[in-house]
C-alpha cells in the first residue's frame, strides 16, 4: 500500500504543481529563459536548413554503432558541461563564504547559495561526472572503436545498442529536468541512510536521483551485454584471443565489471523505493532496518564502478603510447593479465575508504590489504608504458601530451590511494577534502585519457585530424586548472577542511580557496579553447584530410579501414594475421592487396523503435518521481506494447548489393586521393587489405593481389 505523502498531490498531476517550478530562483529562472533560447534556435535552425529527416535517418533511427557511439560522446560532453558548472558553483560558493563577515547574496547568509541549494548542486555533481559523463563518454568510444578493432561489421546487437543509448538520454534529460520542474536530491551523490527516507526528505529530490540512477543503471547494463557478445562472437577470422587489442581486452574486462556491479546498484535504489514508496524500512534502523546494509550494496557497484571507469582509460593508453612511441607496446600478456588483475580485486575493496563505519578489526584489515594489492597490477601497467616509452622515438602531439597528463595524475592518485588504505591515515583524512581530491586525481586520469583518445581516433571517424595548435592549448590550459584547483585541495585536506561546506569558518584557508578559483578560470578558458579547437578544425578539414593511418605508426586492426569509416566498416571482412595486424601488413607490404571480386554485404536497418522506448522510459521516470500514477500506468504499458510489436518484426535487415560496395569503396578512394594527394594504388577502397577467403594464412602470409576474399561472416540483421 502506497504511503501518506506530506504536501498536496491530485490525481491528475500528482505531486506536480506551480509551487515546485522555482521561476523566483535568481539562478534557474534566468537559465530556464536561457535553455528555452538555446531550444528555439536550434529548432530554428533545423526548420530553416530543413535537416528533419535527415537528422531522422541518420541519427535519431540509426543502429550504426558509430553513430550511436558519437551521441554517446555528445550527451557525456553535455554533461560534463554541466557538471563542471556545478563544481564551479561549489568552488565559487566556498571561496566567498569564508569567515562570519563574509557578505551574503540572493537569500543565502554567506555566499551565494543556501546550504539546501548547495546541497542540491553537490549531490547532481557526483551523479552527473560519474554516471552522465564519465560513463558515457567512455561507452561511446567503446562502441565506436571495439567493433572495427575485432573486425566486425556492427555490434552484436544494433537494436539492442540503440536502446541502450536513448534509456541512457532518458536518465540525463531527467536529471536535466530536475532543474527546472522540483529539487534534486540533497544527500550526497551517493546517498546516506536513513537522510534519503521519506521522512527526513519529503520532496521529490531523492526520487530525481533515484530513477537517474536506476535509468542509466539499465542502460549500463544493456551496453555491456552488447560489448560483450560483439567481443566474444563477432571477431574476424584470425582474430585469436591473444591477438585482441589492449583496449578490447581492457573492454571485456570493464564490461564484465558493469554486467555484475550493476544488478548491486539496481537492488540498493529498488530497496529505497520500496522504503519511499511502500512504507517498508530497509534502511530505517529504529524499525528494524540496517543503515550499513545500504553502504554495503551501494559501494559493492560503487567500488567496482570506480575501475569500469579506469580500465577503459587504461585501454586507450595502451593504444596511444605505442603509437607516439613507434614501439610496440610492452609486455602485451602481463597488461592482459593485469587488467584482469585489477577487474578482479575491484570487487574485494568496496569497503576500502570506509574505515570510521565501525566495522571490526578483520574487516578494516581485509579491506585495507585488498585496497594494497590493486597497486600490484596498476605498477604493472605504468611499468609497461613506462618501458614502452623508453628509448622510443617520442613524438609529442596532443594525444600523447593528453597521455603522459593521465600518467602523471594515476601515479599522484595511486600513492594517495595507498595512503587511504592505511586506516590510521584514513581516520584522519576521511571526511576532509583530501579524500575529494584523491578521487578527482582519478577521475581527471580518465579524462585526459578521453581527451587523448577522442584526438587520436577523431581522424579515424570523421576523416580529419583536430587543430594541433588549438589542441595543445586545450591541454595546457586545462592542465593548468588540473594544478590550481586541486594542489590546494590536497593541502586544504591537511590543513583539516571538511567536505561539503557551503560556509568556511576557518578563514586561514581563504588563500588557498582563491587560488581554486583561479584554476577554476583556466578551466573555463580551457572550455572556450575547445569550442575554439572544434570550430577552427571543422572550418580548416578540408586541409586536414587524412588517409587510412592518420599517424602514420598506427598498429591495430581499426587503421586498415578508410577514414572515416564507411558505415559497413570492412568492404570485406580482413583475416586476421598478427597481434599487431596493421604494423604486421605494413611490415610486409600487404597493405594495399585488392579483392578479385565483392559480395553482398547484409546490414540491419534503422529504426525509431530505440527512440520511442527511450522516450516513454522518460515519461515512466517522470511518472514515478512526481507520482503521476496514470503516466506510470500508460508508458509502462506502451513499453510493454511496443516490446511486443517489435518482437513480431522480422524485416529487420538489408542487402547492400555488391556493385554498390565497390562503387563505394571507389568513390571513397578516389575522395580521398583528391584530398590528401595520395598515390593511385589501383585498389577499389585502396586502404584496406584482405586475407586469403576464410582460411588461415599459411604461416604468418596473406593472399596474392586477386586471390579471394573472405565473406561477410557476421553481418545480420
Amino acid at each position: 500500500m502506497l504511503v501518506d505523502l506530506q504536501g498536496p498531490w491530485s490525481p491528475l498531476l500528482g505531486r506536480l504543481a506551480l509551487s515546485q517550478i522555482p521561476y523566483e530562483n535568481p539562478i534557474l529562472a534566468p537559465l530556464f529563459v536561457v535553455v528555452a533560447i538555446m531550444g528555439v534556435a536550434i529548432i530554428a535552425a533545423l526548420s530553416y536548413y530543413g535537416k528533419w529527416g535527415y537528422l531522422w535517418r541518420e541519427w535519431l533511427t540509426t543502429v550504426d554503432h558509430k553513430k550511436i557511439g558519437i551521441m554517446y560522446i555528445i550527451i557525456g560532453l553535455v554533461m560534463l558541461f554541466r557538471g563542471f558548472m556545478d563544481g564551479l558553483m561549489i568552488r565559487t560558493q566556498q571561496a566567498m563564504a569564508v569567515g562570519p563577515d563574509a557578505a551574503g547574496y540572493m537569500g543565502a547568509l554567506h555566499g551565494y547559495l543556501t546550504p539546501y541549494h548547495f546541497g542540491q548542486i553537490y549531490s547532481a555533481h557526483g551523479v552527473i561526472m560519474i554516471l552522465l559523463a564519465a560513463t558515457p563518454l567512455l561507452v561511446g568510444i567503446m562502441n565506436i572503436i571495439v567493433p572495427i578493432q575485432v573486425g566486425a561489421r556492427d555490434m552484436a546487437y544494433p537494436y539492442l545498442n540503440a536502446v541502450g543509448l536513448w534509456i541512457t538520454a532518458a536518465a540525463a534529460v531527467l536529471v536535466m529536468a530536475s532543474l527546472f520542474v522540483g529539487d534534486f536530491s540533497h544527500n550526497g551523490w551517493f546517498g546516506i541512510a536513513p537522510i534519503f527516507e521519506l521522512p527526513y526528505s519529503p520532496g521529490v529530490g531523492v526520487d530525481y536521483w533515484m530513477w537517474v540512477m536506476q535509468l542509466a543503471a539499465l542502460g549500463s547494463t544493456l551496453g555491456s551485454i552488447n560489448i560483450l557478445a560483439t567481443i566474444v562472437k563477432m571477431r574476424a577470422p584470425g582474430m585469436t584471443w591473444l591477438r585482441l587489442p589492449i583496449f578490447t581486452w581492457a573492454s571485456l574486462a570493464t564490461n564484465i565489471i558493469a554486467l555484475t556491479s550493476f544488478p548491486a546498484l539496481t537492488v540498493a535504489l529498488a530497496l529505497i523505493g520500496f522504503d519511499r514508496y511502500l512504507g517498508t524500512h530497509f534502511f530505517t534502523a529504529g524499525l528494524g532496518g540496517n543503515l550499513m546494509l545500504y553502504t554495503d550494496l551501494f559501494w559493492l557497484w560503487g567500488h567496482p564502478e570506480v575501475y569500469f571507469v579506469i580500465l577503459p582509460a587504461f585501454g586507450m593508453l595502451s593504444e596511444i603510447i605505442p603509437t607516439f612511441s613507434e614501439k610496440p607496446l610492452f609486455g602485451y600478456v602481463t597488461m592482459v593479465l593485469a587488467t584482469f588483475g585489477i577487474a578482479g580485486v575491484s570487487w574485494a575493496v568496496w569497503l576500502h575508504h570506509f574505515f570510521t563505519m565501525g566495522a571490526g578489526p578483520a574487516v578494516i584489515s581485509f579491506f585495507s590489504v585488498a585496497t594494497m594489492l590493486v597497486g600490484i597490477p596498476t605498477g604493472v601497467k605504468v611499468f609497461n608504458w613506462a618501458f614502452t616509452m623508453y628509448r622510443g622515438r617520442l613524438r609529442f602531439e596532443t594525444p600523447m601530451l593528453w597521455s603522459i597528463g593521465s600518467l602523471f595524475l594515476l601515479l599522484v592518485g595511486g600513492f594517495t590511494g595507498m595512503m587511504l588504505a592505511f586506516p590510521a591515515i584514513n581516520y584522519m583524512v576521511h571526511n576532509s577534502v583530501f579524500v575529494i581530491a584523491h578521487f578527482h586525481s582519478m577521475l581527471l586520469m580518465i579524462v585526459y585519457a578521453i581527451f587523448g583518445a577522442v584526438t587520436y581516433w577523431w581522424p579515424k571517424i570523421f576523416g580529419f585530424k583536430l587543430n594541433e595548435t588549438w589542441g595543445k592549448a586545450v591541454f595546457w590550459l586545462f592542465t593548468a586548472g588540473t594544478v590550481g584547483v586541486f594542489v590546494p585541495m590536497y593541502t586544504l585536506g591537511f590543513m583539516g577542511m571538511t567536505r561539503r561546506l557551503d560556509y568556511v569558518f576557518n578563514t586561514q584557508w581563504q588563500p588557498l580557496l582563491d587560488v581554486q578559483m583561479l584554476g577554476i578560470a583556466f578551466y573555463s578558458l580551457s572550455v572556450l579553447a575547445f569550442l575554439g579547437l572544434l570550430y577552427v578544425s571543422i572550418r580548416d578539414r578540408a586541409k586536414s584530410w587524412v588517409s587510412h593511418d592518420a599517424w602514420g605508426t598506427t598498429h591495430s586492426v581499426e587503421w586498415m579501414t578508410p577514414s572515416p569509416v564507411p558505415f559497413y566498416n570492412f568492404a570485406v571482412v580482413p583475416h586476421i594475421n598478427a597481434r599487431d595486424e596493421w604494423s604486421w601488413r605494413k611490415e610486409h607490404g600487404f597493405t594495399d592487396l585488392r579483392p578479385d571480386h565483392y559480395e553482398d554485404i547484409h546490414m540491419p536497418k534503422n529504426t525509431g523503435i530505440p527512440l520511442i522506448l527511450g522516450t516513454l522510459t522518460l515519461l515512466l521516470g517522470f511518472g514515478l518521481t512526481w507520482r503521476i500514477w496514470w503516466l506510470c500506468a500508460l508508458s509502462l504499458a506502451l513499453i510493454i506494447a511496443v516490446i511486443i510489436i517489435r518482437s513480431f518484426d522480422t524485416d529487420t535487415g538489408y542487402v547492400i548489393p555488391a556493385d554498390e560496395v565497390e562503387r563505394m569503396e571507389r568513390a571513397h578512394h578516389e575522395r580521398v586521393q583528391a584530398a590528401v594527394g595520395l598515390p593511385e594504388a589501383g585498389v577499389p577502397g585502396g586502404v584496406t587489405a584482405y586475407g586469403q577467403g576464410n582460411k588461415p594464412a599459411a604461416k604468418g602470409k596473406v593472399g596474392a593481389p586477386g586471390s579471394g576474399i573472405s565473406s561477410p561472416e557476421g553481418s545480420r540483421a
